[in-house]
């Protein structure tokens, strides 16, 4: 008997485009098979690109699982201004002259990164303030004291520098603010930065490369989703000391 939407259970990996959130693919995905439970396995802003791990039918059970795996980036940042938001999305707040920050300047910096960090959320972010998410405050010009988290770099790569942008590549812990790394780095620099662009690579042992497009995964018919979904099991195996 042909598997059907209802019957299939697992991760896809979708190649999320720019624009719409995490939560719009699930919804888009649950209401286009008509299934009940499909969730994601660690959150992408809108702006972001890339790897997101959806999680199908029981495979839903794997959330924790999933999002606690390692994590690879690559992206942009922009010297010379701050937003209000530490990415694309947000207001200027401020802005400096970057021209005299050089390559060896930033490659410096950014080496001081590696290793373990204690990060401050955004105040932009989902996090949970007494039930209310961060953006929610934010929106309405509340800032209210976050507390840091233990993260860990385990690298933080240039790949280009055409300032004043800086295209590098970052591989993380889970719950890693890139863009705040970003903001950060700016700020240690005295131009202020920010994530311009960003597209995420891997999540644990799962690849881009193994990913298709949401376009793709709409166009699917169920036997072809059935035979694209990661079994709860494989994934088990695939990232087996990764989390």
């Amino acid at each position: 008997m042909p598997p059907t939407p209802h019957s299939v259970d697992g991760l896809l990996l979708i190649d999320k485009p720019s624009g719409p959130t995490s939560h719009d693919v699930v919804a888009r995905i649950r209401r286009h098979f008509r299934m009940k439970k499909v969730g994601h396995g660690g959150t992408l802003d809108p702006m972001a690109t890339g790897l997101l791990v959806i999680l199908l039918g029981r495979g839903t059970k794997l959330s924790n699982f999933v999002m606690g795996t390692d994590k690879i980036y690559e992206g942009t940042f922009r010297l010379g201004l701050s937003t209000s938001t530490q990415d694309a999305e947000g207001d200027v707040v401020q802005e400096s002259d970057a021209a005299a920050v050089t390559e060896e300047q930033v490659l410096l910096e950014m080496k001081k990164w590696l290793g373990d960090i204690m990060q401050t959320p955004p105040m932009v972010s989902a996090i949970k303030k007494d039930g209310v998410p961060l953006y929610k405050l934010a929106r309405k010009g509340i800032t209210v004291e976050r507390e840091p988290r233990l993260i860990h770099i385990y690298s933080f790569d240039l790949l280009a520098f055409h300032s004043p942008d800086v295209d590098f590549r970052l591989a993380c812990t889970k719950g890693t603010y890139v863009r705040t790394i970003c903001s950060d780095l700016g700020d240690a620099l005295h131009c202020g930065a920010y994530l311009s662009a960003l597209r995420r690579t891997r999540s644990g042992d799962f690849s881009i490369e193994d990913a298709v497009t949401l376009d793709e995964a709409l166009e699917m018919k169920p036997e072809e989703l059935a035979a694209r979904v990661v079994s709860p099991a494989r994934a088990h195996a695939a990232n087996r000391g990764l989390a």
